[in-house]
């Protein structure tokens, strides 16, 4: 275990650079060579890029490899770490994201939104927090060190939730009483980013050990897939970011506006759970996935819903890319977090 930490230190060290490298990279792509953005575009079912589900199975695949999957019964039992999940992200978070991006959109920026741009940012806010983290997760969780099958069942109980709770909160915030939601993207962004990489995973699994014994894939198998983690997250902002080029430079003064109530949102919901998970005691490879999950976003949906009721040039619809802008480096600065107070859970 001590060696890949190692083989993983140098990469994971300066994961932000390579990061801030993806953005402006894919930034560029979208506007000196918008075909390829274009010809994309027509890769895609329920709104869902087929390029981008590639790559994020890429993300999760060795990850779900590594999960034992009798583990997962064992994990359903123990309903704390589900608990802090739950709460957070079902009864905190999209109250708390409406309440900072009222504040801000309304009352503090008020003399530079017109009222409706204000409004328009507020509901693509309210998309945000009521669309917790669905594929990504299992990236923070492995950067974390989390227990890999105790997050499979802390996502899958998150998404079931999310089929019943996702319309019913923004009608709610939103005071709309008939919210379009596109089904088909919801359900099918469940089949692509949990289903298929937790069977491919489970499958190959299976196969390798019967085949070729149990000390084989955990020493030699597994190990093939050092770093493909990290390579598909900087591959598919890569390409996500390729699509938002044109959004992100029309707008430089409004995306950072918006940015600020965003950023004080992640850090809120992560210290409510993350501190809720340390005095319930619970340990540290649970703790952190459960902080993390409520922290992000499930952008593809929020991007999809915005799109739907406000159109694609809308304020919410922005406000929607510009959580994806902020998100990747926020994160990796709440996994910063996670590590170092590992020894405050031991």
């Amino acid at each position: 275990m001590e060696e890949k930490k190692q083989g993983m230190g140098f990469f994971e060290k300066y994961l932000t650079l390579w990061v801030a490298v993806c953005i402006v990279v894919g930034v560029a792509i979208g506007r000196f060579l918008p075909i390829v953005p274009d010809t994309l575009e027509k890769l895609e079912v329920a709104q869902i890029s087929i390029p981008i589900a590639i790559l994020i199975w890429l993300m999760i695949y060795p990850m779900m490899i590594k999960v034992d999957f009798t583990s997962i019964v064992k994990a359903s039992k123990k309903p704390k770490g589900l608990a802090v999940t739950t709460v957070v992200n079902w009864l905190i978070k999209p109250f708390t994201m409406y309440l900072i991006a009222a504040l801000f959109f309304q009352v503090i920026f008020k003399n530079i939104f017109s009222a409706e741009l204000a409004e328009n940012y507020l509901a693509g806010a309210v998309l945000l927090g009521a669309a917790p983290c669905t594929a990504m997760v299992f990236v923070w969780s492995h950067l974390t060190k989390g227990d890999g099958a105790y997050t499979v069942v802390q996502v899958a109980v998150n998404n079931i939730i999310l089929l019943l709770a996702f319309t019913p909160i923004v009608a709610f915030l939103l005071g709309v009483s008939n919210v379009p939601i596109p089904y088909d993207t919801l359900l099918l962004s469940v089949a692509f980013f949990i289903v298929i990489p937790l069977l491919g995973g489970f499958l190959s699994r299976k196969y390798i050990i019967q085949s070729k014994g149990e000390e084989y894939f955990e020493n030699v198998f597994i190990k093939k897939f050092n770093g493909v983690t990290e390579v598909g997250l900087l591959l598919t902002l890569t390409l996500i970011f390729t699509f938002q080029g044109d959004a992100i430079i029309n707008n430089p003064l409004h995306i950072v506006l918006i940015a600020i109530p965003l950023i004080i949102q992640t850090f809120l919901i992560f210290f409510i759970a993350y501190g809720w998970a340390k005095a319930w005691k619970l340990p540290h490879n649970v703790a952190g996935p459960a902080a993390l999950i409520g922290s992000s976003n499930f952008f593809e949906l929020a991007v999809a819903v915005a799109i739907t009721l406000f159109g694609a040039n809308s304020g919410a619809a922005l406000v929607t890319v510009v959580g994806v802008l902020v998100e990747v480096p926020l994160m990796l600065t709440l996994v910063k977090i996670v590590n170092k107070t590992k020894k405050a859970f031991d």
